[in-house]
């Protein structure tokens, strides 16, 4: 792992530099001093998908879900598992694709659950369906190679 890395917060999209070291202590945003990396799926908005994916310089890890979708619904607790086995080399991040339909058409998400991961702000590997957290993870890994 890097000296430091830089982490979006996703309340407030200020770009904050952390030290591996201090992962363990809950690293906060310097401008809103809200929790910036932890072993959990963050949520997306419009507002902050593109930020969030282009200035992280850890791997995010999108599910791309809706309400109304029981294999979503089914899949959540395993991305959460998936989210904390991961962490912190790989942020696990949820956007409802009912409320941000202009990002799910650009992205040309056609059915969910679908994962994105994104390395740069750019796709580097998709998948549909849902999965076990073990599955998760290791296709996850599997692709930041």
């Amino acid at each position: 792992m890097p000296d430091s890395f830089h982490v979006v917060c996703p309340a407030c999209l200020a770009v904050n530099r952390v030290d591996p070291g201090k992962i363990a202590q809950g690293p906060t945003c310097g401008k809103c001093h809200g929790k910036i990396l932890e072993p959990k799926p963050v949520t997306l908005t419009g507002r902050t998908f593109d930020a969030f994916l282009a200035k992280s310089d850890p791997p995010v890890l999108v599910d791309f879900w809706a309400p109304w979708c029981a294999p979503c619904r089914a899949m959540a607790p395993a991305f959460e598992q998936a989210a904390a086995a991961l962490f912190p080399s790989v942020i696990l991040a949820k956007l409802d694709t009912q409320e941000e339909l202009a990002i799910a058409d650009r992205l040309r998400i056609q059915g969910v659950p679908t994962m994105i991961l994104f390395r740069g702000g750019r796709e580097a590997a998709r998948t549909s369906g849902a999965r076990s957290a073990s599955d998760l993870a290791a296709w996850a890994r599997s692709n930041l190679s």
